[in-house]
């Protein structure tokens, strides 16, 4: 990785954290550059708003998931349905870097709300997502694990309900545990694809 590459990365690493413990409009540019180890203008120079910041911080937050995703769908003994359980895991807000991505998504919500601009981020965000969901809905349905179904219409619908009994496990809602929100998304999933 080259030096500005590093530096780039180091910068991103740092407002991610910032961000998810600050919110977007809380944050200092000042204590991503200490956190990142290089200079405001440093940060200034990668990144010309605090959406562009936010829209990147997402973008890498999402890439260092994949690692994640890429690791579990590569492995072929795993059933779809086995797949599927741990693709709930990783877009549940468990503590840690999981509950840092949910804070970030939280902010790209409210921001693309408020701005039209950012729309596109977060659409493109949503279809990376989907077609992940989607591909192994697929690969069920054609080795016959899964009924036959309508897997973009199935998978708007687990996305749908992660994203609100994800809400509720972020905000510390005691009705709705991370157990309990991982436990609904798979009955969901059982109901609508199992034969």
């Amino acid at each position: 990785m080259s030096s500005a590459a590093e530096t780039r990365r180091r910068i991103l690493d740092a407002a991610v954290r910032r961000i998810a413990r600050e919110g977007i409009d809380e944050v200092r540019i000042a204590r991503i550059a200490t956190d990142a180890r290089v200079s405001p203008a440093l940060v200034h120079y990668h990144f010309d708003s605090r959406e562009a910041l936010l829209v990147e911080a997402l973008e890498h937050s999402y890439e260092l998931a994949g690692t994640v995703r890429t690791a579990v769908l590569e492995d072929p003994g795993t059933t779809a349905m086995s797949k599927l359980a741990v693709m709930v895991d990783a877009c549940l807000p468990a503590a840690g870097a999981q509950r840092d991505d949910w804070l970030l998504w939280v902010e790209l919500w409210l921001r693309a709300g408020r701005h039209p601009e950012l729309a596109p981020t977060a659409s493109r965000l949503y279809e990376r997502l989907h077609a992940w969901f989607a591909d192994v809905l697929s690969a069920g349905v054609r080795t016959g694990e899964f009924r036959a179904v309508d897997v973009d219409e199935v998978t708007d619908r687990l996305l749908a309900l992660i994203d609100g009994v994800g809400v509720r496990v972020l905000i510390g809602d005691a009705t709705v545990p991370i157990e309990r929100a991982r436990a609904s998304v798979l009955a969901a999933a059982r109901e609508a694809l199992e034969r």
